[in-house]
C-alpha cells in the first residue's frame, strides 16, 4: 500500500501508524481517514495492537479547514463526512485491536476525538490539549460523545466552552492521558512487551463487555452526526471559518 497522508509500520501483530501532514499542521481531511481506514480494514485480523503518533510538534490539529472551505466553495456538500469520522472513532474504540495514542505537540479539536477513543494515552511534557471549535461558532459535536465516556460531562462541557489548552498535566488529572513521560517511546515500548501477548480473541470480548457497561458511543451516533452536519453547513459557521483562513483573525475581531 501506498499513503500520502500516514506513514505505517508492523511489527509482528503492532501495527504503527503515523499522521504526516506536516504541511497541513497534521489535520484531518477524507484522504487520512480514507487511509487509515483501509489499514485498519485490511490488516484487522493481523493486528492486535495499533499505535497512534503524529510528528513532534502536532499529533493532529482537528479538521482541515482548507478542504473544508474548498468543498463547499465546489458546491460539494460532503463537508468533513462526519458519519466517516465518527465511524472511525467507533473503530478505534470497538475494534478487535488495543488502541494507543502515544502523544507529543499539539493535540485540537477532531484530533482531540482520537486521543478520547483510544484505549491507553501516553504523552510526553510537550503534549497539550484542546478544543476551539466554539471559537468558531461551531462545537464538537462527534467528539463529545467519546470525551464524556471517557473524562464525564462536568469536564468535557469546561473544555468545550472555555477553548483553553490543556497542558499534559491537567490533562493526566482529566483522565485524557494514561501516563506522563519524556521518554514516551521507552515507555511504549515496555507497555507493548506486555500488551502484544494478549490474544485477540480476549480483546475484543472485553471491549464488547465494556461496550454493555456503557453503550452511549453508539446510541449518541446519529445524533452527533446529525449536529455536525448542521453545524458544517452553516454559513455564519462557514464564514467564520473562511475569514480566519484568509486573515487570521475570528468572527468577534475587527
Amino acid at each position: 500500500m501506498e499513503f500520502k497522508t500516514i506513514k505505517v509500520r508492523f511489527q509482528d501483530s503492532i501495527c504503527f501508524i503515523k499522521f504526516y501532514r506536516p504541511e497541513a499542521n497534521n489535520t484531518i481531511n477524507l484522504l487520512l481517514l480514507e487511509e487509515v481506514n483501509r489499514v485498519l480494514d485490511y490488516y484487522t485480523d493481523e493486528i492486535n495492537i495499533v499505535v497512534l503518533e503524529g510528528i513532534p510538534e502536532v499529533f493532529c490539529f482537528g479538521a482541515d479547514f482548507h478542504e473544508l472551505i474548498s468543498e463547499k466553495t465546489e458546491n460539494n456538500n460532503k463537508g468533513q463526512a462526519p458519519e466517516i469520522l465518527y465511524d472511525f472513532y467507533l473503530k478505534l474504540a470497538t475494534g478487535s485491536f488495543i488502541t494507543i495514542s502515544n502523544v507529543k505537540g499539539k493535540v485540537n479539536a477532531g484530533g482531540m476525538g482520537i486521543v478520547v477513543a483510544s484505549d491507553i494515552v501516553f504523552a510526553d511534557d510537550t503534549a497539550q490539549f484542546s478544543l476551539s471549535e466554539m471559537l468558531f461558532g461551531l462545537f464538537p459535536a462527534c467528539v463529545l460523545p467519546f470525551l464524556i465516556r471517557k473524562i464525564g460531562l462536568n469536564r468535557s462541557n469546561y473544555l468545550t466552552l472555555t477553548t483553553k489548552s490543556i497542558d499534559v498535566k491537567e490533562a493526566y488529572e482529566y483522565g485524557l492521558v494514561n501516563i506522563i513521560d519524556n521518554s514516551n517511546n521507552q515507555l511504549l515500548r515496555r507497555n507493548l512487551l506486555r500488551l502484544k501477548h494478549l490474544s485477540k480473541d480476549s480483546i475484543l470480548e472485553y471491549k464488547n463487555y465494556l461496550n454493555t457497561l456503557d453503550d452511549s458511543i453508539f446510541k449518541n451516533r446519529d445524533i452527533a452526526i446529525l449536529n455536525n452536519s448542521k453545524l458544517f453547513s452553516n454559513e455564519r459557521n462557514l464564514n467564520s471559518i473562511k475569514r480566519y483562513i484568509e486573515e487570521g483573525k475570528f468572527y468577534w475581531e475587527d
